[in-house]
């Protein structure tokens, strides 16, 4: 056996590979633990990212709930806006609408005394030439000094009065 060339190349194969196996094993061991290093690194910083997408995507929705109660407070506040200003429209268009109304009222008014002064004016005007037309024709001017008379006397007693 010890004198068998099969032997010793054997005993030489195994001891190369005793001598060659623990640097190789150390090699892979290394290599392998430098790899489930990165590994870890990786997933550490996988797990750092979600956390930190958690936190701004809890931030994000924080401020799209804050977002939404600001839009509802303005609605708020337009629609309250809205109603004031459809209110003091509202008001304004009625005092608008009663001025008018006053106004158009103070020139019918105002027109009717003015057709009424007319009116009268013609009536008196027709009555004044009707009666001097009248008395021209029926009183001579024995009667028409009689009626002046009478009327100056009218007229005295009407101023001392």
């Amino acid at each position: 056996m010890f004198s068998d060339p099969q032997f010793w190349v054997a005993v030489a194969f195994v001891a190369f590979i005793a001598l060659v196996f623990n640097p190789i094993r150390k090699i892979l061991t290394t290599n392998l633990d430098s790899q489930i290093k990165d590994i870890k690194d990786k997933i550490e910083e996988a797990e750092n990212l979600k956390n930190e997408t958690q936190v701004a995507l809890s931030k994000i929705k924080k401020r799209q709930n804050e977002v939404q109660i600001e839009i509802q407070g303005i609605k708020k506040e337009a629609e309250n806006k809205i109603t004031k200003i459809e209110e003091n429209t509202e008001t304004k268009l009625k005092d608008q609408i009663e001025k008018r109304k006053v106004l158009a009222e103070t020139k019918i008014d105002q027109m009717t005394r003015d057709a009424n002064n007319v009116i009268q004016s013609y009536i008196s005007s027709t009555a004044i030439s009707a009666t001097i037309k009248i008395i021209k024709q029926k009183l001579n001017n024995k009667e028409k000094q009689k009626l002046i008379d009478k009327s100056i006397k009218e007229l005295e007693s009407a101023l001392k009065n």
